[in-house]
């Protein structure tokens, strides 16, 4: 974007401040109406709407060129989000049939045989996508008639209907030709999606079901796409589903004419301007998505190709249609529930603080091995808990997190019955793709430095002269994980004495959970006699950089072993942790129904790229694991955020009642041990 003290001047307040609009012009917009407005080189507004606002500043403006700015036809996900696509024209607008526009003009413009091939694949994908102009609806669940074709309704007054040659009696025109000309075929009218969530009136009410009983009006907020994919034939005056339809191959009858209209591709009630002649399929779309409308990545904020935005919407349609169309939430507490909406966006989302009146069949949702009261144990459960590249910041300082897990089977650390996660990684064929993807987020997460909170920062110093250095990760002994994945060891000094048992002459580096160190969670029980069994404490140390110098981790269950799988370092389970079974641990409760022998990465794929869910703390979408990689490295480089106060007095108030992390007291202690007696005399690292 280029700044040069020159600024595009926009008629409205409202339409200057749109999200990435100066990314969209490659020039700075400005509100014009001051009269202190200097410096524009143009003057914008939204379509035709502004044009007699310009009457007054004519003389002042009037060699000023203006733009026409409108949404483009790939819009957003949802409606009230920014545009990731912009149309932008200097001559006038497209959906205005009296004159022409930039896009008309680049309609018959013969396209080169790359240039043909390009706008083949995206109709391709768009198909593949199942996109449309919005795309928050859920896919019409509704059963459809054997024959039926569809009719377009349209928001009562839309200037695309009266700037395209059309009013209401061309909506009576567009069902009576429909009934008229499908005998044996149902008529379905599709209402517009602004009826429901701008509360707007339609062309058509519920009385035109009376007019014949083959005609189904269906008054929902859904997709559009399947009911356009199963038409026979699709009737519009000028909604853009007539150009969705031509790129499903539908036969297309228009009662206007929109921009799609007149170039041999529609059967057009109206006289076509004689501006416009024969025209492909392929020139339409090339003019439509590629040379008319421009792109912003919603995740970079930087210009984008069509292909981007596709992708990125098509991504986002599968996320949202993944869970059930309804979640019942029970025992969610407050302050994770507007997190929940965003991680099962796409569903609607009921919170209850007990199961007692949720319908038996509905789906629910809780925390972990949660299984709050009042539930049906036969009722459908998915178990939610955080994903495995999390935040900056702990999860019991309440810091948003930007992956979840959603389980629908059991919970990645449940070893006592199968997971999804655990599905995924004993049955997924992992193809060549998948597994280079996975290698690739491996190396970006440990060439980062990045582990589940990101929190801490000092840096710990491996000791000089040590052929054997054992870190030792404690964990919080109430922890779910423990309760359900630790049959044999299962507390922080118990596993403490077992590595000193196995590991005698090693340098044994133990380092306790943050949410313990930070007073957010009670210490182990006697986890005071950790220095009788390990060499050294580090409080503060940086996990993924005390990781690179180690040789090996002992773990019960903790995430900690899996990162360090990550940057090759040798791992003993003590319990039975998600990563155990796979033939890359040392398993000393071995999982039973863990069989299959996985290589790292494609550990790696089902473990972060398969099975959580990532939302974006840029956007507050769905997005991929390499983005969220990107937002963590961000996050951290602004540094750790000061806690606000309420958080701050929420650590005293826990610390106060579960007891303040007190590191045990450093001296000389001498404990007999397997292998003869051993002294130590160590300092706390922090």
């Amino acid at each position: 974007m280029t700044d040069c003290g020159q600024h595009i001047g926009f008629l409205s307040w409202r339409a200057s401040r749109l999200q990435h609009l100066g990314v969209f012009l490659d020039q700075q917009p400005r509100y014009a109406i001051p009269a202190k407005a200097r410096n524009l080189v143009a003057l914008a507004g939204w379509g035709r709407k502004p044009r007699p606002r310009l009457i007054p500043w004519l003389p002042s403006w009037s060699h000023l060129p203006f733009l026409s700015l409108e949404d483009g036809f790939l819009r957003s996900v949802d409606r009230n989000d920014p545009p990731l696509s912009l149309i932008i024209d200097a001559v006038g607008i497209y959906y205005d049939a009296s004159s022409s526009s930039s896009m008309e003009i680049r309609i018959p413009r013969t396209l080169t045989p790359e240039e043909n091939r390009r706008a083949e694949n995206i109709a391709a994908a768009w198909r593949s996508g199942r996109v449309s102009k919005y795309n928050y609806g859920r896919e019409y669940q509704g059963d459809l008639p054997p024959r039926y074709v569809l009719v377009a309704d349209q928001t009562y007054g839309d200037l695309s209907v009266q700037y395209g040659g059309a009013d209401e009696k061309s909506f009576d025109a567009m069902l009576s030709a429909a009934l008229g000309e499908n005998h044996g075929c149902e008529v379905i009218v599709k209402t517009h999606p602004d009826v429901f969530t701008r509360k707007r009136k339609g062309y058509f009410g519920r009385d035109i079901v009376s007019r014949d009983r083959r005609v189904r009006l269906l008054a929902e907020d859904c997709h559009p796409v399947r009911l356009i994919e199963n038409a026979e034939r699709v009737y519009t005056v000028t909604s853009q589903i007539g150009f969705e339809a031509l790129i499903w191959g539908r036969s297309v009858r228009c009662f206007g004419m929109p921009f799609y209209a007149g170039w041999g591709l529609t059967e057009d009630e109206l006289p076509k301007p004689e501006r416009r002649g024969e025209a492909t399929l392929e020139q339409l779309v090339h003019a439509a998505l590629v040379d008319y409308a421009r792109y912003v990545d919603p995740e970079t904020g930087q210009r984008c190709e069509v292909e981007r935005i596709i992708d990125y919407v098509s991504f986002q349609r599968r996320m949202r249609e993944r869970l059930p169309q309804s979640i019942h939430a029970v025992g969610i507490t407050r302050w994770k529930r507007p997190i929940l909406r965003k991680f099962a966006a796409g569903s609607t989302v009921s919170f209850h603080r007990t199961g007692r009146g949720v319908s038996p069949n509905a789906t629910v949702a809780v925390w972990g091995n949660r299984t709050p009261s009042g539930l049906n144990e036969n009722a459908p459960r998915l178990r939610i808990e955080d994903g495995f590249l999390r935040s900056v910041g702990l999860g019991a300082d309440f810091t948003q997190p930007l992956s979840w897990v959603i389980d629908d089977l059991g919970i990645y650390y449940d070893s006592t019955r199968e997971s999804r996660l655990e599905r995924i990684l004993a049955g997924t064929a992992f193809d060549p793709d998948l597994v280079a993807r996975a290698k690739a987020l491996r190396e970006s997460i440990v060439s980062a430095r990045l582990t589940k909170y990101n929190s801490q920062s000092s840096e710990w110093k491996r000791p000089a002269g040590r052929s054997e250095v054992v870190l030792v990760p404690g964990q919080v002994e109430s922890d779910a994980s423990i309760r359900f994945g630790a049959p044999e060891v299962n507390t922080n000094i118990g596993l403490l004495k077992a590595v000193r048992e196995l590991r005698p002459d090693a340098y044994i580096v133990y380092k306790p959970h943050p949410d313990v160190v930070a007073s957010l969670r009670r210490g182990g029980r006697d986890e005071q006699m950790a220095s009788m069994f390990c060499d050294e404490i580090v409080l503060d140390a940086d996990l993924s950089q005390t990781l690179e110098q180690v040789d090996e981790v002992h773990t019960m269950t903790s995430l900690a072993g899996f990162e360090a799988l990550l940057r090759n370092v040798s791992v003993t389970c003590h319990g039975q942790p998600f990563y155990s079974g796979w033939g890359l641990t040392t398993d000393l409760v071995p999982p039973l129904r863990r069989t299959r022998r996985l290589s790292l990465d494609e550990l790696v794929a089902g473990a972060l790229i398969l099975y959580p869910t990532y939302v974006s703390r840029k956007t507050g979408r769905y997005t991929t694991p390499e983005q969220v990689v990107r937002e963590l490295v961000e996050w951290r480089g602004q540094g750790m955020l000061r806690l606000p106060l309420w958080r701050r007095a929420y650590r005293l108030a826990m610390g106060l009642a579960k007891g303040a992390y007190v590191p045990p007291t450093f001296s000389k202690a001498s404990t007999a041990l397997p292998g003869g007696e051993r002294g130590t005399d160590v300092a706390r690292s922090s």
